[in-house]
């Protein structure tokens, strides 16, 4: 098998490989240790050839791979892409032109919600993979020769996977499905953690604007360094740290040894003088300057009988056109439109909506209805007598 260690060798295959309608592409890299995940090794197959490409060897710049990347004449397929994309957006700050996710395109097919390449190669190739070698730390040298081979099938069988499932999402007519999942994967957006937003992915509610105020400065702090530190963001601070920081606030170093999620003699140190004049400006914060909070619902918890209901749909919905439910819509899609006709969720736009988002709503507001029969759940019509009774 190939392996490409040079800058020329790389260039050369690259060439080649741009005459191709699709080319597979597929990495290996390591970030337990890292924010930022480290590049160990590449895969990448044409119709005629599979090769390897070792980003560590010392006389190689990837500058070949990065321009077949961005032409627009080739196909890169992925399968679950995000990970893959998000090393080449680090290293190039833009996305990968004309991609295609077996993944996605799984999901419409019936294989699934968030289908394995494993399980793909034997449902579509017929063949059990090896994975033995799944664990490798793929930054050693040298690779084994089954280390390699390894690798080199993630991208063979892939080919085959594509042709496969391009065929099914053609035969069906999906495409509009699938584009919409894979203008997600095309946006930069997707890939870069911006600090100052770091803290909604926290998904911590407070009852106080100024515990969220803290909570904000806590979490862009916190990914701002891990980010300058190439380190974890739990090794910088876990969440737990940081939800009794931002409710307790200590101003003292005397005052974090009274924490049960600190560290013993955190208080002394420099990240703690950082975080604490962060604290001093949040308290000195006037209440016209302070986050609001989130309206709270008064109406139906989404985790009630409504949001049953309109899983029930959901499930009926996915069944009857053999798709993975959570292409549809999310569990979150579903807790937002029952709180919100107008909620900012995939299931209310586009074919979603259409599918399933206008019958959930009709559901919600009591205009139609389920019944179970031999054939599965059925929808009916609620007629404004039924519905006031």
């Amino acid at each position: 098998m190939d392996l490409i260690v040079s800058t020329d060798a790389l260039a050369a295959f690259c060439e080649r490989a741009g005459r191709y309608e699709f080319v597979t592409v597929d990495t290996e890299f390591l970030r337990e240790t890292t924010y930022w995940p480290r590049l160990c090794l590449i895969q990448v197959a044409t119709d005629d050839e599979a090769v390897l490409i070792d980003p560590l060897a010392p006389d190689i710049r990837l500058t070949p791979f990065f321009e077949l990347l961005a032409n627009p004449n080739v196909t890169k397929v992925f399968h679950a892409a995000r990970q893959d994309i998000e090393i080449f957006v680090k290293l190039t700050g833009v996305v990968p032109h004309n991609i295609f996710d077996t993944q996605i395109a799984a999901s419409v097919c019936g294989f699934g919600d968030s289908a394995s390449y494993d399980s793909l190669v034997r449902g579509i190739c017929k063949v059990e993979l090896d994975k033995s070698s799944r664990f490798t730390d793929w930054s050693a040298r040298p690779l084994s020769e089954k280390q390699l081979s390894y690798a080199l099938a993630d991208v063979t069988w892939l080919r085959d996977i594509y042709r496969e499932l391009r065929k099914q999402v053609e035969a069906t007519r999906r495409w509009d499905w699938v584009e919409d999942e894979l203008s997600i994967l095309r946006s930069v957006d997707t890939y870069v953690v911006r600090p100052e937003q770091a803290w909604e992915r926290l998904k911590m509610k407070f009852n106080r604007s100024r515990d969220l105020a803290a909570l904000k400065v806590l979490a862009q702090w916190r990914e701002r360094r891990a980010q300058e530190t190439d380190q974890p963001r739990s090794r910088v601070l876990k969440d737990d740290v940081i939800a009794e920081l931002a409710t307790q606030r200590p101003l003292t170093p005397e005052a974090f040894e009274k924490l049960r999620a600190v560290p013993r003699g955190f208080g002394r140190s420099g990240a703690a003088g950082e975080i604490m004049a962060l604290l001093k400006a949040v308290e000195a914060l006037p209440k016209s300057e302070l986050p609001v909070l989130p309206e709270r619902y008064r109406g139906p918890s989404p985790k009630g009988a409504v949001g049953d209901l309109v899983r029930v749909l959901l499930k009926a919905v996915a069944e009857q056109h053999g798709v993975a439910a959570r292409i549809i819509a999310t569990s979150d899609d579903i807790d937002a439109l029952v709180l919100d006709d107008d909620a900012d969720v995939p299931a209310l736009k586009g074919w979603r909506r259409k599918l399933f988002g206008d019958k959930a709503l009709a559901i919600k507001h009591g205009r139609v209805g389920l019944v179970a029969t031999r054939q599965g759940i059925v929808e009916f019509a609620v007629t404004r007598a039924e519905a006031a009774e």
